[in-house]
């Protein structure tokens, strides 16, 4: 696994990028994570491991511009119960159900596709083998006289 690109954080706020010698903005920081990067922020004065808090800005930035994010009886509820109960829901089961639900997604999605190519193949199919057999079995499909019933 690679290494993780590691941020300091400072005290104005403003993200420098160690590796690459510059400042980043969060947006840069989120195309990074995208990009399937991992990264570390760390508070450039008392050393604290700041990565969480800078990847929740970044979810409530997006979530801000999009004036969405979570329902709000949830974050009612989030508020309510605060960190006995929520906490170990987020730190045991959350990654685990949202990783879950991206790997069926992802399968549904060719599932889905694979359909859709097999429909695509039956429909040109069905056309060449449906179009000589008649709904009305006693008549010729050529519109030719009708056949006696075998139970007249």
């Amino acid at each position: 696994m690679p290494e993780p690109v590691v941020l300091k954080k400072y005290a104005n706020r403003r993200l420098y990028d160690t590796g690459q010698s510059a400042y980043v903005t969060l947006d840069e920081v989120a195309e990074m994570v995208k990009a399937g990067k991992e990264v570390r922020a760390i508070d450039a004065k008392t050393k604290e491991d700041v990565t969480a808090f800078i990847l929740t800005q970044i979810v409530l930035e997006n979530a801000r511009k999009k004036n969405i994010l979570l329902p709000v009886p949830l974050l009612h509820v989030i508020i309510r119960f605060g960190d006995n109960l929520l906490s170990d829901f987020f730190n045991n089961y959350m990654e685990l159900v949202i990783k879950n639900y991206l790997s069926y997604k992802t399968k549904a999605d060719e599932q889905f596709k694979r359909w859709l190519d097999l429909g695509m193949d039956f429909s040109q199919l069905s056309k060449q083998s449906l179009s000589s057999l008649s709904p009305f079995p006693f008549f010729k499909p050529s519109g030719g006289d009708r056949e006696k019933d075998p139970q007249e």
